[in-house]
Formats: structure tokens, C-alpha cells, sequence
């Protein structure tokens, strides 16, 4: 097979990236439409989803912002629906809403507990958005891919799910290695029409969740004597790798997972 000469490009690609109105999901929605693609920003603050479709807009690209719970069946189904709407199709599902909840993951709204002090309660906030979120987006994205023989479907994961988490971060590190083990689960049933799914896991990145851990220069010592690379990751870094999964220079790739870490972990 010839390589292109632009293997990046995403013209006439439609992308759902979900999280999208700030943090790692805006950027990397706006890295897919800086390469050509029509995106649909989706977030749970409305607000949110149209501040960074306006802002790929202003800057030549075509995105619509789509407010809807990931967490919510009917409310995926809808913001599908309305996908399609716009823009016919969609080609590239980015899963990426994910967090450990208002409150770091603890229900209570205190700092972290202990696993063995935690209810499911607690553990229903990381399930809900990180693994039930993905399945939901998921079987709504499948449908319209097998039918055209072609989709990307990309995870963004958390090192956690790789290597695991404690410290209150337990079912944290479930969720995020549920969501992976869907997303290669669908890679082994989907391959056969031309579809892709991998994960992203990621590390420490420099969004509004840990801004005022970002401002504790005790904290960023410690926390950087971890990484072989001695800095936080930039959504860009991540989005970066997104753009390479979402592309066609991914095409005989599918259920592997891709650390961007700055080397926190090392995979085999």
C-alpha cells in the first residue's frame, strides 16, 4: 500500500469527542479540526461544548457544541441524533468524559477514603462516566461505522488502568481498565469492517483538575520525581496521539493501548 502524502488528513471525517469543552478533550478536538475535520464537541455544561466549538469555528474549522450526559442512554442517543443532524455521519468517536468526581471520587464531598471505608456509592461516580459513558457512546457510534465499513474508535484511559491506583483511587483504576477492556473487546468484533479501537492512557496533564495541585511547587516536586520526563503533559500531547489513531496512518492498528506519560510507567 502507498503512503499518502498527507496521512493526517481528515477532510470529509466527522469526529464526536466527548468531554470537549475544556481540558484534554478541547484540545484534542481541536487538533482533529485543525487537520480537517468536522467536529461535534460534547460536554456536560453546555456552556463548555459551544466556547470550543465557537473557538474552532472562528478559526476556519466546522464544529457543533452538543450538550448531553455521556452517563445517560437516552441522552447519548440524542446527542447522536443531533450529530447527525449536522453533519450526516459520525466517522471518529473520541471517548475522553471521564474524572473521579466533583470531589476527587469521595460522595461524602471530603477528601479521599480508604477503599475499605468507601460504599458503591463511591464507586458509582467512577463507573458511571468512565465505563458506562464508553459503552453508551459506544453501541450509538457502532451502528453507522459497520454500515459505511470504516470508524476509529479512541479511549482516553489513565495510566491507573494500566498499572492501578490507590490511595482512594481504586475503583478509579477498575473503571479506567473496564474502559479499555471494552474498547478491546470491540477492536476483535469490529476489525472485520474496517474499524479501529484503541486507548490512550495518560498521566498527569495540565487541565483545570489539577490546576491547584499544578500551583503547590511541594507537590510538583514530588509529583515530577516520578516522570523521565520532568514536566506535566499538555492536552496537546495527548491530542497528538489521538490525531495519529484517528488517522489513516493507524489503519492496521486496533486494541492496542498507547501510553503518553512522560514515562510515569513503562509498557513491555
Amino acid at each position: 500500500m502507498s503512503i499518502e502524502p498527507d496521512i493526517f488528513d481528515l477532510k470529509g471525517r466527522v469526529a464526536l469527542v466527548t468531554g470537549a469543552g475544556q481540558g484534554v478533550g478541547s484540545g484534542i478536538a481541536r487538533m482533529l479540526a485543525a487537520y480537517g475535520a468536522d467536529v461535534v464537541v460534547n460536554d456536560y455544561v453546555e456552556e463548555r461544548a459551544l466556547g470550543t466549538a465557537d473557538e474552532i469555528v472562528r478559526n476556519g474549522g466546522r464544529a457543533v457544541g452538543i450538550q448531553a450526559d455521556v452517563t445517560d442512554y437516552a441522552s447519548v442517543a440524542g446527542m447522536f441524533r443531533k450529530a447527525g443532524e449536522h453533519f450526516g455521519k459520525v466517522d471518529i468517536l473520541v471517548n475522553n468524559a471521564g474524572n473521579a468526581g466533583a470531589t476527587q471520587g469521595n460522595s461524602s464531598g471530603g477528601g479521599r477514603k480508604p477503599f475499605w471505608e468507601t460504599e458503591p456509592a463511591d464507586w458509582d461516580r467512577y463507573l458511571a462516566v468512565n465505563l458506562n459513558g464508553a459503552m453508551n457512546c459506544c453501541r450509538h457510534a457502532l451502528p453507522g461505522m459497520v454500515e459505511r465499513k470504516h470508524g476509529r474508535l479512541i479511549t482516553i484511559i489513565s495510566d491507573a488502568g494500566r498499572v492501578g491506583e490507590g490511595n482512594g483511587l481504586e475503583a478509579y483504576s477498575a473503571a479506567k481498565a473496564g474502559s479499555a477492556g471494552l474498547t478491546r473487546g470491540i477492536a476483535r468484533s469490529v476489525g472485520r469492517y474496517g474499524i479501529t479501537a484503541n486507548n490512550v492512557a495518560i498521566a498527569a496533564t495540565n487541565t483545570p483538575a489539577i490546576a491547584a495541585a499544578l500551583a503547590n511547587p511541594e507537590f510538583m516536586k514530588k509529583a515530577l520525581a516520578q516522570y523521565v520526563v520532568r514536566r506535566v503533559g499538555e492536552p496537546s500531547d495527548v491530542a497528538a496521539m489521538v490525531l495519529f489513531l484517528a488517522s489513516g496512518a493507524s489503519s492496521w492498528i486496533t486494541g492496542q493501548t498507547y501510553p503518553v506519560n512522560g514515562g510515569f510507567s513503562f509498557s513491555a
